[in-house]
């Protein structure tokens, strides 16, 4: 994993991460497919987990009345930010935590954890399992996680950006039966999962239930 993100990092990444058509086009269907996940398992007087936060490009999406949200990230500049776009809501708190060495939180306390973006930079398989175990001990509802699963086409794409680009971004793909195993192995069932563009795009985004 990287190191956290500082003051000025957070601001070039927020006012540059989806400028592009290509990112505002990602960003709209991953906001769609949320939406209609969190109406299927909305509940009231919710406690909810977004890690890691980022900027807290979801806390408008997630902060739906009656629901408590807390925001963590391992960059504290992320965390500020976050809280910081969100201000008015009363109902939101920050918190610096990594995922992979444990979250400072007691077991069973949030109704639904959302971790985008997060899993398919875990290239190790011991690291995947810290996070989902953690997950586990303090989720006692759903989990809506993101991963990327192997794709070709998106592989080769990906392939040509970074010779474009430069960019030395590597992700880890996994296939449909390596995730399934890891997430059962960490006590979670794997209830429904949505493509972001269907055999274009390898980002899927599932919904885990405790098993």
């Amino acid at each position: 994993m990287s190191n956290p993100f500082k003051k000025q990092e957070v601001e070039q990444y927020e006012r540059k991460r989806y400028r592009g058509l290509d990112q505002k086009l990602v960003h709209s269907r991953e906001e769609k497919i949320l939406r209609k996940i969190l109406e299927e398992i909305r509940k009231e007087d919710a406690r909810v987990l977004d890690v890691p936060c980022g900027y807290g490009r979801f806390s408008p999406l997630l902060l739906e009345p009656g629901v408590s949200l807390v925001s963590s990230d391992l960059s504290f500049h992320m965390v500020k930010r976050a809280v910081e776009r969100n201000e008015e809501s009363a109902r939101l708190s920050g918190v610096v935590a990594d995922g992979i060495s444990g979250l400072p939180f007691k077991g069973e306390v949030f109704d639904l954890i959302l971790s985008m973006r997060f899993f398919h930079h875990l290239h190790q398989e011991e690291e995947r399992k810290a996070v989902l175990g953690e997950f586990s001990r303090v989720a006692k509802g759903g989990v809506i996680l993101s991963f990327y699963q192997q794709n070709p086409l998106h592989v080769l794409q990906r392939k040509l950006r970074r010779r474009i680009k430069k960019s030395k971004t590597k992700i880890k793909m996994l296939s449909r039966e390596e995730f399934q195993k890891e997430v059962e192995g960490e006590g979670f069932k794997v209830v429904r999962v949505y493509p972001l563009f269907k055999g274009i795009h390898s980002q899927l985004i599932a919904l885990l239930q405790k098993a």
